[in-house]
């Protein structure tokens, strides 16, 4: 066995990686609690200000990734650039999560296919193994046959977003439909900001977690084909579609669905059902009868994409952990498919793990697995822009020219910055916003904010401990490797 990836994966595979792993049910299903919570006003803004965030988190991406294309990448370059205890705890902390994501998504679609086969008559355990092998099977193949399968599904969610684009554009303008809709929605009750800073603050969060995973082309950098220019085409690819898939549906929702729908109003956090989809609304509202079928098989093809995803990024983050001795050497051995099969059984041992315990009456374990990861995709980010910050300042002191990066990040050194400052309004209104509850006892609010940042905090006890036990020092910027990368 090897301890080589293959570069197989063209800009088009990394690119619809990246839109499989972020294009799921936050989109589909999470889009209408957004409108319930925060009014067409609240969300579009929300949504837009991430989409620049997220702009200019990939641009910091591609910069280091296109430099130095390895398996792992931020976790890799927080290690290189910032300091060895950072790269540590983002690895560890960025596979637990997508370990989690495993577990969730085969749960999740099991949920779905109640629509169809009700509990009394399958139970749910025997959907979760089906889907659990049938992902694990896909992964056990090369890359190349990955990459394909991710694109096909994706391109799935792609063409039904494309759809409900037009189809709500026609709608808006009284071309499809009775008549048009105009600002009536932007204007009931008290649209357009309705709940005022806070539902902004809510949407804004939940925007954030509907982009989780735009960051997995990274991932796929180590496995890239020509990485110098296949890299900064997919990372340009990617952001101008998720603008586009996001934003533009943003916008056509909030004109076309009412913050006050009986049907989004009812969405939670556990919400699986097309029944409350903002897109089932709208294609219902329109006349299609089968729209909630429809919508429900996008849904389960959405969940099983992004479960996809996540095996592959939780296998690859484990791979490069063992390459890099912060893990057990054995994960970084490669079969002769590319695959880096024991980081792949083992994190599907742990997945498996992780949902078998919510079919034996313990969902409070998995409730707090999923606290401690949540976080996971924002201390990421932050790892990205606080990485390229800093490589770009070493790249310059080593007297490097920065025009000849093979992709150049602008607006430096603001867009790190912007990002490093918007990621942290997220994580600290995640918690500030539950004390605007007030019919809830302060116990409880207190209780859910520990359960909130349960994840945070063993972030930075991890960090701490591995720079205690190792004795690691914030890298100068004179001493950053900018060089060996490129060869890994």
């Amino acid at each position: 066995m090897s301890q080589k990836l293959k570069r197989s994966l063209q800009s088009r595979h990394m690119s619809m990686i990246a839109l499989g792993g972020c294009i799921g049910t936050g989109l589909f299903i999470g889009l209408g609690k957004a409108i319930a919570d925060a009014g067409p006003g609240g969300t579009v803004i929300a949504y837009v200000l991430i989409a620049i965030m997220v702009f200019f988190l990939m641009s910091s991406l591609g910069e280091m990734a296109a430099h130095s294309p390895v398996t792992g990448t931020f976790c890799e370059y927080s290690g290189r650039y910032v300091d060895e205890a950072l790269g540590f705890t983002t690895g560890w902390n960025y596979w637990f999560n997508w370990a989690v994501t495993v577990a969730t998504e085969v749960i999740a679609a099991a949920v779905v296919m109640q629509y169809w086969f009700p509990a009394s008559e399958v139970h749910p355990i025997v959907w979760s193994s089906l889907f659990f092998f049938l992902i694990l099977g896909l992964n056990l193949f090369s890359v190349k046959i990955y990459g394909e399968v991710e694109y096909w599904l994706s391109f799935i969610k792609v063409s039904t977003v494309v759809i409900f684009i037009v189809v709500g554009t026609l709608a808006i303008f009284g071309l499809m439909g009775n008549q048009p809709v105009g600002f009536e929605n932007w204007t009931v009750g008290d649209a357009p900001f309705h709940n005022g800073f806070w539902g902004f603050i809510t949407v804004f969060m939940i925007a954030g977690f509907s982009f989780q995973g735009s960051e997995l082309i990274g991932v796929t950098a180590g496995e890239a084909k020509d990485p110098s220019t296949s890299i900064p085409k997919a990372i340009r690819q990617t952001f101008w579609r998720l603008f586009v898939f996001y934003v533009v549906t943003v916008v056509i929702v909030s004109f076309l669905v009412a913050y006050n729908n009986e049907y989004v109003k009812q969405i939670d956090g556990n919400t699986l059902s097309a029944v409350f989809s903002p897109f089932t609304i709208v294609f219902s509202d329109l006349g299609f009868k089968v729209a909630a079928t429809v919508m429900n098989v996008i849904i389960l093809t959405a969940i099983l994409s992004a479960c996809n995803a996540s095996m592959y990024t939780a296998t690859r983050t484990l791979w490069h952990l063992g390459n890099i001795k912060q893990a057990p050497s054995f994960l970084s051995k490669i079969n002769k498919n590319g695959t880096p099969i024991f980081a792949l059984l083992a994190t599907a041992i742990i997945g498996s793990l992780f949902f078998a315990v919510s079919f034996i009456g313990s969902n409070e374990i998995l409730t707090w697995l999923i606290n401690v990861s949540s976080l996971a995709g924002f201390t990421a980010w932050f790892t990205i822009a606080l990485s390229h910050y800093r490589f770009r300042k070493a790249y310059i002191k080593q007297g490097f020219d920065v025009d000849k990066l093979p992709y150049k990040s602008r607006f430096f050194p603001w867009a790190p910055l912007i990002a490093l400052g918007m990621v942290c309004i997220i994580v600290v209104g995640q918690g500030l916003s539950m004390f605007t509850q007030h019919d809830r006892s302060f116990i409880s609010m207190l209780l859910e904010f520990l359960s909130t940042y349960v994840g945070l905090i063993v972030f930075i006890v991890m960090y701490f401990v591995y720079k205690l036990v190792k004795k690691t020092k914030i890298v100068k910027l004179e001493e950053c490797d900018l060089g060996s990368a490129n060869n890994v």
